[in-house]
């Protein structure tokens, strides 16, 4: 029996996950990453490999989910929050360690292969993953296959211009340079700083969220606008590539009153005489990504 074996890069926790033939899980670990340090990085990848190799033998493929993307040009990591990774030729730096071939993805593109192939979106021909935590990726998926242009940026949704801005969404400038990125509004952090600037008050995201919940006015405010922010950016992703159906995750993604009240609202933007696109949670969890990596070679 061959295995395959997944890596989830985070900027704080690593996962390493092992697969059968029928995608079932039979190790799974997790270890602080040694964020500040990319050779204790290549270290870390290396130990994992080894363990699970003396488990299960040699016959094992690994693929690798990073934050940022490795640029097409230079071969270069780019826009990682793990700020070691910048500007190294992580792909080239693995498999010259480790002797053998490796594949390596964002893990928002992890994230999306693996709801397609064996989670919350699978049976659907184009799917549309979306992460929405402590900043905004996405993924896309056709006919079981993730799809990546010439510069690896497919489904960076987040680093757009919110649609239809409007004066009470504020303006807010990104780690990217630009302003009114989605991920400014639609993130976690983002709806903190929102909340902020709008009422004065100091409230985390999950704060927010409780408010809403138990009735405190300026919080449902905010919560109504998130909701209506999101649709306007979700119906801009269905007018551009019309998904069959769009699954979210990351920690925003739990607050459960997002998959009606955000459907409800799409219809308002969709260029469109009706809507139909499913909005669905992640069947996999904060899991997904993982298993998106240990799906790369599929």
């Amino acid at each position: 029996m061959s295995f395959k074996m997944g890596i989830d890069l985070g900027g704080t926790k690593t996962e390493t996950l092992v697969l059968d033939n029928d995608q079932q899980p039979v190790s799974r670990e997790r270890r602080a990453t040694p964020a500040q340090d990319y050779d204790q990085i290549l270290d870390m990848i290396e130990a994992e490999l080894t363990r699970a190799k003396s488990r299960f033998g040699d016959d094992m493929s690994l693929g690798i989910g990073i934050p940022g993307a490795i640029s097409p040009r230079t071969g270069k990591l780019r826009n990682a929050n793990t700020q070691c990774l910048n500007g190294r030729e992580l792909l080239h730096d693995i498999e010259q360690r480790l002797q053998c071939k490796v594949r390596i993805e964002n893990d928002a593109n992890c994230f999306a292969l693996s709801e397609a192939l064996g989670g919350a979106a699978r049976g659907y021909r184009i799917v549309f993953g979306v992460i929405i935590g402590t900043g905004t990726g996405g993924g896309l998926v056709v006919d079981g296959k993730l799809l990546n242009g010439p510069h690896s940026i497919s489904g960076e949704w987040g680093h757009n211009p919110l649609p239809w801005w409007r004066s009470e969404d504020g303006a807010v400038t990104c780690y990217c340079g630009k302003q009114a990125c989605i991920e400014t509004f639609l993130s976690g952090p983002g709806l903190a700083h929102n909340y902020q600037a709008r009422f004065g008050q100091a409230c985390s995201s999950a704060e927010i969220v409780a408010g809403a919940a138990r009735g405190d006015e300026s919080c449902q405010l905010m919560m109504d606008c998130y909701y209506d922010q999101m649709a306007r950016s979700l119906a801009h992703l269905i007018n551009i590539i019309d998904p069959h159906v769009i699954v979210l995750g990351g920690g925003m993604s739990n607050i459960d009153s997002i998959y009606s009240a955000v459907g409800e609202r799409l219809g308002d933007y969709v260029f469109s005489d009706f809507v139909e696109t499913p909005i669905v949670k992640a069947a996999r969890g904060d899991s997904s990504g993982v298993y998106g990596a240990a799906l790369l070679w599929d």
